[in-house]
């Protein structure tokens, strides 16, 4: 890579995107902490009091459980019952969609496997897509199932953000919340209205807003192509001078799709179809969106524990880390492949072109665009694309991966990244507390052995769901039998499937063919433990903590909010997360990348 596009086309790119980033989170935390106080009445919120009507409705329609203060337990199990009654609504749709209205193309009803994965895939946030959206899902199986619960999984994250913070900020409380009141709240004053916006904004750029049939144009220049001829069958010569063009509700889908983390598109393409993405202005709004709830989530957790700078703390690690892998995934991707270079292809970067690897990615994003989309979308467990990870180079391709083996904490899922960098927090403060000889202490709570068990169940979970589950997939002939690529390359689509799934983010490596039944059940395992096998020890360090006094900062106690304490954590998360999948990264993207540049 030339050093004079990384200061001409990425830095200024990613610099303008952190500093809107943080002008938009900043008011948008104060928002967050208020919604997430305890004691808020409803309708108190400034400027969306007429919300409270509609949140006094759904409560009382909820009955006297959401009236009542819950514990870790109770919290849990009302969490788990809602998403799993989500499943069960969203398997179903799928199924009948067949027999059910907005359904103006006929779509027959989807298999039972794919419906199965699909279901917890939106559930747990994940949105992994093993088919194609315009050629399988209805309007109505997209609108009402897929993006309802792209809201109510979102909702389910920031819920469990909100806990886990009034865990630390209780005065030695019994109760962590209300599942029922955090789900509403977060829904009706953060994702619907953030929502609306977002989707007036991208049908302003271009993206499609509508409930028509997918339209049949006439094309300009109609294309003769002649199948082959085969099985003692004549040769075909075929004329197309008709294309479809699919039509449904996307900049609705669109907006709470990237701001609630989610990442699965209405179309196959997702964020490289110009009905979804239409523009530069378009794409970086898309960006912003995905980073901007859990970047406010970190100045909430500031204002919730009663210290801004620790909320400071967080998030600056989460940026740290974000700006290294953005500069490593341009710098992989701006790299010319050696492989075309002897055939004379002009692969530097000029006033024409965006040089380097370009294969897989949209001209008018170009490199710098492309790759920057790539590491947000994977550090925030979005997993909507705006270019092909398969494509990638294999350093370039590894990036994306290694952010989501980090356990998806570089700002990470809504909600789900706070919590999970939480929890590396604590982690951090142990190992400072052994160092040291002192008990540990994180935001005025004693962190005692429950909570390191909690700890060691929540980051030892989807290392195991990723690493067995790739062993499995290797060795079995239903797991090769989707493998395309053959050899590292292959190795890699599988790896990145799995990380994805476990760490709900959704993304692929598409050369693996994922819509079968084995990778279909495999990969909705993954997607469920990988989301509440987690949330359910972290709800469990709430409660602890919660029950706990907060104590005075004394001259002893580890400062949490400075640049030792960045850096300390910054190395507890790339150590923990990395060491987990060296020998995995080793036999996929590294050896691929061996195998190409010769070395």
């Amino acid at each position: 890579m030339a050093t004079n596009e990384l200061m001409t086309q990425f830095l200024p790119l990613l610099a303008l995107f952190l500093v809107v980033l943080l002008a938009l989170a900043w008011p948008l935390g104060a928002l967050l902490a208020r919604i997430g106080a305890a004691d808020i009445q409803p309708g108190a919120v400034p400027g969306l009091g007429w919300v409270g009507g509609i949140e006094r409705a759904l409560l009382r329609a909820a009955g006297p459980a959401a009236g009542a203060a819950q514990t870790w337990k109770a919290y849990a199990l009302a969490l788990i019952a809602f998403n799993a009654v989500g499943v069960v609504f969203v398997y179903g749709l799928q199924r009948l969609q067949g027999w059910l209205p907005l359904n103006p193309e006929g779509m027959a009803g989807v298999s039972p496997d794919s419906s199965f994965n699909t279901a917890v895939s939106f559930v747990a946030n994940t949105n992994w897509q093993g088919y194609s959206g315009e050629q399988t899902m209805s309007i109505l199986t997209q609108m009402v199932g897929l993006a309802g619960q792209n809201f109510f999984s979102a909702a389910t994250g920031i819920a469990v953000a909100f806990a886990l913070i009034r865990g630390f900020a209780a005065r030695s409380a019994g109760a962590i919340g209300n599942f029922w009141v955090d789900v509403t709240r977060s829904t009706l004053y953060v994702l619907l209205p953030l929502s609306v916006i977002l989707a007036v904004f991208l049908v302003g750029q271009g993206v499609v807003q509508n409930l028509s049939p997918h339209v049949q144009a006439q094309v300009i220049e109609p294309v003769a192509y002649t199948q082959p001829a085969s099985d003692g069958q004549a040769a075909v010569e075929t004329r197309a001078d008709t294309q479809v063009i699919p039509m449904g509700p996307v900049a609705s889908q669109e907006a709470i799709k990237m701001l609630g983390t989610n990442g699965g598109g209405y179309f196959n393409a997702n964020s490289a179809h110009p009905f979804e993405n239409p523009t530069a202005l378009s794409n970086f709004a898309q960006m912003i969106a995905i980073f901007l709830i859990p970047a406010a989530l970190c100045f909430a957790l500031g204002r919730m524990v009663g210290d801004p700078r620790q909320g400071w703390a967080v998030l600056g690690t989460m940026t740290l880390i974000f700006v290294i892998a953005a500069i490593g995934a341009f710098a992989a991707e701006q790299q010319a492949n050696p492989l075309l270079a002897p055939l004379g292809i002009d692969q530097a970067a000029s006033s024409l072109q965006s040089g380097g690897n370009m294969e897989g990615k949209e001209t008018r994003f170009g490199i710098a665009a492309s790759s920057l989309f790539a590491v947000v979308t994977t550090a925030a467990s979005c997993g909507a694309v705006n270019a092909m990870h398969d494509s990638f180079t294999p350093l370039g391709g590894m990036v994306p991966m290694v952010m989501m083996q980090f356990g998806e904490v570089i700002f990470g899922g809504v909600g789900s990244g706070l919590y999970g960098m939480l929890v590396f927090a604590i982690l951090t403060v142990f190992i400072a507390g052994l160092m040291i000889g002192r008990t540990p202490e994180y935001l005025g709570k004693k962190i005692g052995a429950f909570e390191m068990k909690m700890v060691a169940v929540v980051i030892l979970v989807t290392p195991c769901l990723v690493l067995l589950g790739t062993a499995l997939a290797v060795t079995t002939g239903l797991g090769a039998a989707g493998v395309a690529n053959p050899g590292a390359h292959g190795f890699s689509e599988i790896l990145y499937a799995l990380t994805s799934a476990a760490n709900n983010n959704g993304s692929a490596f598409a050369g693996l063919s994922a819509n079968t039944p084995f990778y279909n059940t495999l990969l909705a395992v993954a997607m469920w433990f990988g989301r509440f096998a987690v949330i359910v020890p972290v709800l469990a360090i709430a409660g602890s903590l919660a029950g706990r006094q907060r104590l005075p900062t004394t001259p002893g106690t580890l400062p949490t909010h400075g640049l030792m304490f960045v850096a300390m954590l910054a190395a507890i998360v790339v150590l923990v997360g990395v060491l987990n999948y060296v020998p995995a990264l080793a036999l996929g993207p590294v050896v691929e990348h061996l195998q190409l540049f010769g070395e």
